[in-house]
């Protein structure tokens, strides 16, 4: 597992997503409102910012977010019983199809997609609603 790493100053972090940073804080408010209280820790990346944000809940990972100009990356990744509720649910159809089409692995199916918007916010919340419903 890579080395954390120190959280971005927020003046930097702010800088960079641009018109994006209400996006960066409604999806953790949102993610908060389903799962509970969040820890996010920081790990080096390739990526553009250098860094890239576990969000989690406990010692469960539940999305990783990434800062880009006037965007948030967004990685989630789905266990098989996961996979199954989120085809059936509401989400939107764009998002169904990047997990129909994901390779499985055994840790599940995994989806990248990046968020310019505050409307895309609810099926953010969604997916980590599903991520985490109980057996």
């Amino acid at each position: 597992m890579p080395a954390s790493a120190r959280p971005p100053p927020e003046a930097k972090l702010r800088a960079k997503l641009g018109s994006a940073s209400a996006v960066w804080t409604d999806i953790l408010r949102a993610v908060g409102g389903v799962s509970g209280p969040l820890e996010m820790q920081w790990r080096p990346s390739k990526a553009g910012f250098g860094l890239i944000c576990l969000v989690q809940s406990g010692k469960r990972t539940l999305l990783y977010l990434t800062p880009d100009q006037d965007k948030v990356w967004i990685a989630v990744i789905l266990g098989e019983r996961a996979y199954r509720i989120a085809m059936s649910s509401p989400l939107p159809g764009a998002i169904k199809r990047m997990f129909a089409e994901a390779r499985p692995y055994a840790e599940g199916r995994g989806i990248r997609y990046s968020v310019d918007s505050l409307r895309d916010v609810p099926a953010i919340a969604k997916l980590v609603e599903i991520k985490t419903t109980p057996k």
